[in-house]
């Protein structure tokens, strides 16, 4: 004889805990934080102290970023002059009036940030423009 799933008590419906399934645990990417998921990627990381960098993500999490072949864009603007801010340079990259460092090779932001992913051209123009020299 089959065991009953449900029963009625006072107008109020059981349900046997052995016949319910447990809900399914739903992973995106492996399991990979947010930041996690920007490993590898050529970025634009944007924080309070270290300002606007670029560069290709090694790492990241909530105490921080680490960044390769990175440089610093201490005045940008985005060469399609319809976009603006450093999402425009992420999406278009810098114009001649652009002024960046130079290249290090590993840079640690230990604070709050942000990531924008960058198109290819605009990775090539960051990283293809002359550095500027500070007077």
């Amino acid at each position: 004889m089959a065991k009953p799933e449900t029963m009625m008590i006072d107008g109020v419906k059981y349900v046997r805990a052995d016949s319910v399934k447990a809900p399914e645990i739903v992973t995106i990417d492996g399991g990979k934080s947010i930041a996690q998921r920007m490993h590898g990627k050529n970025v634009i990381v944007r924080s309070r102290n270290e300002g606007i960098n670029c560069g290709t993500v090694v790492c990241a999490d909530e105490t921080g970023v680490e960044l390769a072949s990175c440089r610093r864009l201490y005045y940008h603007r985005p060469k399609d002059q319809k976009l603006s801010w450093y999402e425009g340079v992420a999406q278009s990259g810098i114009d001649s009036r652009s002024k960046v460092s130079g290249t290090v090779d590993t840079k640690l932001i230990i604070e709050d940030y942000s990531i924008t992913v960058c198109t290819d051209e605009a990775y090539k123009s960051i990283m293809g423009a002359t550095p500027n020299a500070q007077k």
